[in-house]
C-alpha cells in the first residue's frame, strides 16, 4: 500500500479555495501512485472553526466539500476531515469526524473522541465525542482512525481524559493507525508530538501516519511537520515544517523503519519561521498587501520590520521614522540605516511641533500640575495617530511592535504604542528578542549593531531607559516566564530563588494591566501560553492587585 500524506494551508471558510487544494493534492497522490491519501483536520472547513460551525450552511458547504470528492474516490481512497451532523438525537449537534472516501461512497467514519477545551481550544463546545470506535478495511488491512487529540491519551494516563481510543481498537488488530490533525505550533511542540508519537508506538506496535495542517490562522500558527513513524519507533520521515507538501510512503518500507529523518528543532529559527508566515497568511488571507509602522531606531521595531520584509516584500512595507525632542540622533540614523538597507520607504515626521499644539491646548485643562506620563502617553498617541492615519488613506495595515515583556506589565500606551492589526512580537520575549536579532544577523549584519546594544529606551523623557520602571529584562523574563507560561504562583517563583519585591512587583503589574490586552492586537502565538485566545483572565479581579 501507498499511501500520501498531504499537510495543506487552507482557508477558515473558504470552501471552494479548500475544494480546489484538496482535489489538486489528490490528483497529485494518483500521479505519485498512491493507494491512499490523507488530510489533516476539518481540512474542509480550516481549523478552528469557532462559532461558524453554529451556522448551519457552513456545516453544510462543509459536507458539500466532501461530496465533491466522492468522484475522484474511484482513483483514490481519501481520508478527509469535516464536521458532520451528529445522527444521535442526544449530545451536542456536531461531530469533528475523520471520513474514509472509497469507491465513490463514504465507507466509514471515524468522529473525534478526546475533546479539548484548554488553552486555545473549545472544542466541547461545539461537539460531541465519539462512543464507537472500529477500523477500517483498505487493500487488506486494518486501518485505525483518529483524529488529533485521540492520540494524547496514552494507555488512558491522561488525567484530563476517561478514554483512550487506541485502546478501544486494538482488539481488531490494526495493521496501521491514520491520525488527522491540526496541532498549532510553538516552539517546543515538534518535540513534544515526536514524543507521544513514540509512546503510541511503543504501546502499540503499528506504524503511525500523522498528518498535520499548515498555515496560520490569525494568531494561531500550524507548522505542518507530518510524521510518519515505524514500528521500532524511528521516525522514517519528519515533513517540512512552515509549507505545504505532499508525499507519498510505502507502508512496507515504513515498517521495515530502516531509515530515520528528522527534522532541526532550533527555537529561534522555529519562532522566526513562524512570525514570517503569520504574517505572511495574515494579510493574504484577508486580502491585504501592504504594512506601515513606526521605526525608531530600536531593537524591537527594526526586528518587526525585517520580519515583514521577509513575509511581504520591501515593496509592501513602508515606515515612519517619528523622532520627538527626546530622540537620540543616533536612534533616527539607526532608523533610517535599516530602512535603507531593506529597501523600504521611509518618511521622517518629527512630533515634536505636534506635540508642542497638544500642550498649548491641554494646558488650561491641566491646572498647573507638573508633567508626568501624561506627557509620554501624548507623544505615544502622537505617533500612534500618525500611523493610523497614513494607514487609512494608503492601506497600509498597522503593525504592533510590542514585545510580549512590555505587553505583560502594561509597559505601552492604549491608543499609542500598542495600537495595530496585528502583533507580531507580542509572543516573544524582550531577552528573545534579542536572539531573534542575532540570528537575523548570523549571516551579515542587517539590523544595526547600535539597535541591539544601545539599553531599551522609549525615548519619551530625557534619559530615559526601561530599567527606570522596569526590572532588567533579564531578571524579569524568568519571572514572567515562570508565571504566565507555567503558572507558577508568587510563592512558587520566591521559592525558585527569585527576588520576592521584585516577583510581587512584577506580577501584579501583569495582573493589573490585563485590560490593557483586552484591546491590543491580536497577538501570533509562538510559545505554549500567549496572550490571546489561550489566556483568558477577568480584567476586575483581586488576585496580586
Amino acid at each position: 500500500m501507498r499511501i500520501a500524506m498531504a499537510q495543506l494551508n487552507v482557508h477558515i471558510g473558504d470552501f471552494e479555495g479548500n475544494k480546489a487544494k484538496i482535489i489538486d493534492a489528490c490528483h497529485k497522490a494518483i500521479s505519485l501512485k498512491a493507494d491512499l491519501v490523507c488530510f489533516s483536520e476539518l481540512v474542509t472547513c480550516g481549523y478552528p472553526p469557532q462559532d461558524f460551525l453554529e451556522f448551519a450552511d457552513f456545516v453544510q458547504m462543509s459536507e458539500n466539500v466532501v461530496d465533491s470528492l466522492l468522484e475522484l474516490s474511484h482513483e483514490i481512497a481519501i481520508v478527509v476531515g469535516s464536521p458532520i451532523i451528529n445522527p444521535k438525537t442526544e449530545g451536542k449537534d456536531l461531530l469533528n469526524c475523520a471520513i474514509f472516501l472509497e469507491g465513490g461512497k463514504r465507507k466509514y467514519t471515524q468522529a473525534k473522541t478526546l475533546l479539548p477545551t484548554y488553552d486555545i481550544f473549545d472544542e466541547y463546545r461545539y461537539f460531541e465525542p465519539a462512543t464507537e470506535w472500529n477500523v477500517v478495511e483498505f487493500k487488506g488491512k486494518k486501518i485505525a482512525l483518529t483524529v488529533c487529540e485521540d492520540i494524547w491519551n496514552v494507555g488512558n494516563e491522561n488525567p484530563l481524559y476517561p478514554i483512550c481510543p487506541m485502546d478501544e481498537m486494538m482488539d481488531q488488530r490494526p495493521d496501521l493507525m491514520l491520525n488527522i490533525s491540526a496541532s498549532p505550533f510553538h516552539y517546543a511542540h515538534a518535540q513534544e508530538r515526536i514524543d507521544v508519537l513514540k509512546s503510541n508506538v511503543e504501546r502499540y506496535k503499528v506504524p503511525i501516519f500523522y498528518c498535520n495542517e499548515v498555515g496560520a490562522q490569525t494568531e494561531i500558527i500550524f507548522d505542518g511537520g507530518s510524521i510518519v513513524m515505524s514500528p521500532n519507533g524511528q521516525v522514517y520521515e519528519e515533513m517540512p515544517y512552515f509549507e505545504e507538501c505532499i508525499r507519498v510512503y510505502d507502508l512496507q518500507d515504513v515498517i521495515d523503519g530502516k531509515i530515520e529523518r528528522v527534522q532541526e528543532k532550533n527555537k529561534i529559527a522555529l519562532i522566526h519561521d513562524a512570525i514570517v508566515l503569520g504574517i505572511k497568511d495574515y494579510f493574504a488571507k484577508l486580502g491585504l498587501k501592504k504594512a506601515i509602522l513606526g521605526l525608531s531606531g530600536g531593537i524591537d521595531s527594526a526586528l518587526t520590520a525585517v520580519l515583514a520584509v521577509r513575509a511581504l516584500g520591501s515593496e509592501n512595507v513602508r515606515v515612519l521614522l517619528m523622532p520627538s525632542q527626546y530622540s537620540s540622533g543616533h536612534s533616527v540614523d539607526d532608523a533610517r540605516a535599516l530602512a535603507e538597507a531593506l529597501g523600504i520607504r521611509y518618511d521622517i515626521v518629527p512630533i515634536r511641533p505636534i506635540f508642542d499644539m497638544y500642550e498649548k491646548t491641554l494646558g488650561p485643562l491641566f491646572d498647573d500640575l507638573p508633567p508626568n506620563v501624561t506627557e509620554e502617553n501624548i507623544q505615544a498617541r502622537i505617533r500612534g495617530m500618525l500611523l493610523m492615519a497614513v494607514s487609512n488613506k494608503h492601506g497600509n495595515i498597522l503593525l504592533n511592535t510590542t514585545n510580549k515583556s512590555e505587553l505583560a506589565v502594561g509597559y505601552g500606551t492604549m491608543y499609542g504604542d500598542l495600537c495595530g492589526g496585528l502583533a507580531v512580537l507580542g509572543d516573544v520575549y524582550k531577552t528573545e528578542v534579542y536572539e531573534l536579532s542575532h540570528y537575523v544577523n548570523k549571516d551579515k549584519e542587517i539590523i544595526p549593531i547600535n539597535s541591539i546594544q544601545k539599553p531599551p529606551s522609549a525615548e519619551l523623557r530625557p534619559g530615559q531607559k526601561d530599567s527606570d520602571s522596569l526590572p532588567e529584562y533579564n531578571v524579569l523574563d524568568p519571572i514572567l516566564y515562570q508565571y504566565v507560561e507555567m503558572r507558577k504562583s508568587p510563592q512558587d517563583i520566591i521559592e525558585m530563588g527569585y527576588d520576592e519585591a521584585t516577583v510581587r512587583r512584577a506580577l501584579r503589574l501583569v495582573n493589573i494591566n490585563e485590560f490593557k490586552r483586552y484591546q491590543s492586537p491580536p497577538v501570533i502565538r509562538v510559545s505554549s501560553k500567549s496572550f490571546g485566545m489561550g489566556r483568558r483572565l477577568p480584567i476586575v479581579a483581586k488576585y496580586l492587585n
